[in-house]
């Protein structure tokens, strides 16, 4: 074993390149091959490999900086390449320095030996015959998809869109977000409605006409699809309808209306998106539902249980209870919506319970059994097996992504056993020419992080520099009340040890949330305790999702909590929490009973207001420079 310099390559005509990113850290194990770096010139981006195997020493290159040919990328520890290591070594000096030889003519010189051929790269599967070509073909056609297609166009590309579904917009908007979100608003009124009986405004008990509801769901998903139908036409995108699955590295077959149809392409964004999980022991009937048959409306039914006590399962809930049904929520692990700090869960699971029939924790479904009367479900906890007996479950325990149904192997494309193919930061797969995003790629299964990801697809696809490169993805839970969170949560700094300070504003003391009729919420914000930025933040309350677009806009700009203390925010309204909290890390919220000895707002010296204090007048005094 030995130490190894590994130093760049000759990148050709150029002096110095940009570091675009930096792939490994001391301590790993690296191979022969394994990318160190990626590097960028003015005409392409490239990565740099290994030449040698061994573990990582030292790090000398740093992201944004750049570098020479030759120059240290890192230092390992390990073994030689064999090229290298067979090297015979130097002849002893001559006592005498003896005369330089004569030039040897060109033609009369013995031919260098041929240098280590490259490892070849695996081969590609040849084309298999097909029907025509595309320049870009994206599959699938919901938020990443048609987000992919449209930017693509619009860079002048030739793009074929593939889409299972006659209509654009896939999960989302036809059984999921957009149509979840409408019941959801329905939901909300009647639960407002009732709410208003106790401040003196009655009205008689609601009436529910299911069909008019459900076409009123069904007309805004038309409208919205029937405008993404006009912007494909507008841009000259082409929509083929069917499934989608390769045939080879550059050829899709297409199925649908009875025919199939091998589109070539030279470029393909993967955005077939997810299915939702079964349970193997849940039986086939018409009374146990997913998350689509939910939307679908088909009857209210006296008991309903909803098996997983996640974003999807509670939302659906939420509908369910206002409709009249009473609820169950069966969750496997000790608190509802798992990956959520459990103080923002609190409020919502104290109105559940409330109006809940039961909730149950760290409990699991072991059995579902389909009789005249119902359905059958057994249950498992710490105190014992037991029974109980519903008319419908809705069965919401995640979702798996595509990547095992269309076909990856046959092209060669990674994929790993749960469906999820490993891409780049711009969204490469293994396969230069095609790329993966949304449900398909690591990362939260989100619409909003897919169409961020297919923007960035689609550019490097046009040939433009592009990564995704989202410092933070906000989640929302669209319950009453709704929970949102972003970046760094509580329960993740105190596994990881992270250091953090936090400004937490109470609801109650918000005037726009007592007008309201709803004090149980409150906004938490989790700051660097040296710079003060911030690092994560959540809110629990109506229309807390309206709210945390901010704490993401100030983690992605590096704000700190001066810039959100400092920032007016229109009053009355919620987005004020957000203000206060910040202010509440320095002691005196305007709001919240202030700490003995409160601080004045100091920022650290790299802020834009670096060393500026706002005084307890309120003056703004800038430091002298």
């Amino acid at each position: 074993m030995s130490k190894i310099d590994l130093t760049v390559p000759d990148l050709g005509n150029f002096d110095e390149v940009a570091i675009v990113d930096v792939l490994i850290k001391v301590g790993d194990k690296i191979d022969v091959e394994t990318p160190l770096v990626t590097l960028e010139t003015d005409k392409a981006t490239m990565d740099v490999p290994s030449t040698a195997k061994g573990t990582v020493l030292e790090v000398l290159a740093q992201k944004g900086g750049k570098i020479a040919k030759g120059g240290v990328i890192a230092r390992i520890e390990g073994e030689a390449p064999a090229a290298a290591a067979a090297k015979p070594a130097p002849a002893a000096a001559p006592a005498a320095k003896a005369p330089a030889p004569a030039p040897v003519p060109a033609a009369q010189r013995p031919a260098a030996p041929p240098a280590p051929a490259p490892k070849p790269a695996k081969p590609l599967r040849p084309d298999v015959p097909h029907d025509r070509e595309t320049q870009l073909l994206v599959l699938g056609a919901g938020p990443g998809g048609y987000t992919a297609a449209f930017r693509a166009a619009d860079l002048g590309m030739k793009v074929t869109l593939v889409e299972r579904w006659p209509m654009l917009g896939g999960v989302c908007l036809n059984v999921g977000c957009i149509p979840s979100k409408a019941l959801l608003h329905a939901a909300k009124v009647i639960d407002e409605v009732a709410d208003m009986r106790a401040h003196g405004v009655a009205f008689g008990a609601p009436s529910i006409d299911l069909p008019k509801l459900l076409e009123w769901k069904n007309g805004v998903v038309k409208k919205l699809v029937g405008g993404l139908s006009a912007l494909a036409k507008q841009r000259k995108v082409e929509v083929v309808t069917g499934v989608g699955k390769f045939v080879s590295p550059h050829v899709i077959a297409v199925t649908g209306a009875g025919k199939t149809e091998k589109i070539r392409f030279e470029h393909c964004i993967i955005a077939a998106g997810s299915e939702p999980i079964k349970l193997p022991f849940i039986p086939d009937d018409p009374r146990v539902i997913d998350s689509t048959g939910a939307l679908e409306l088909g009857g209210v039914p006296r008991r309903l249980l909803v098996i997983g006590g996640g974003i999807i399962g509670l939302e659906m809930a939420t509908v369910y209870a206002a409709l009249g049904a009473q609820l169950s929520v069966v969750e496997l692990t000790g608190q509802l919506m798992p990956g959520a700090d459990p103080d923002l869960v609190r409020p919502l699971e104290k109105r559940l319970k409330a109006r809940y029939e039961q909730i149950l924790l760290n409990t699991k479904v072991t059995g579902c059994t389909a009789r005249p009367d119902g359905l059958a479900v057994d249950f498992e906890d710490a105190s014992g097996k037991r029974t109980d007996t519903f008319d419908r479950v809705l069965v919401a325990v995640g979702r798996s992504a595509n990547g095992k149904r269309i076909g990856l192997e046959t092209a060669e494309i990674d994929v790993s056993d749960r469906g999820i193919i490993p891409v780049d930061k711009q969204m490469r797969t293994n396969l230069p020419h095609v790329f993966a995003i949304g449900d398909l790629v690591p990362g939260p299964m989100l619409a909003h992080k897919a169409m961020h990801e297919a923007k960035v697809a689609a550019e490097v696809a046009a040939g433009e520099k592009s990564y995704f490169d989202a410092r933070v993805i906000p989640s929302v839970a669209y319950t009453d009340p709704e929970v949102a969170w972003v970046g760094l949560t509580e329960t993740d700094a105190k596994k990881n040890g992270t250091p953090y300070k936090k400004g937490q504003f109470p609801w109650a003391a918000s005037g726009r949330s007592l007008a309201l009729g709803r004090d149980e919420g409150f906004t938490k914000l989790l700051f660097d305790p040296v710079t003060h930025r911030v690092l994560g933040g959540g809110m629990v309350g109506p229309n807390a999702g309206e709210l945390v677009a901010e704490v993401a806009l100030a983690i992605e700009m590096g704000a700190t909590a001066k810039d959100l203390a400092l920032t007016v925010h229109p009053h009355p309204t919620l987005s004020e929490t957000l203000m206060e909290a910040a202010e509440v890390f320095y002691g005196h919220a305007t709001h919240t009973m202030a700490k003995k000895k409160a601080r004045a707002y100091i920022a650290p010296p790299d802020s834009p207001r670096g060393g500026a204090v706002l005084t307890f007048a309120g003056r703004l005094r800038l430091p002298s420079r």
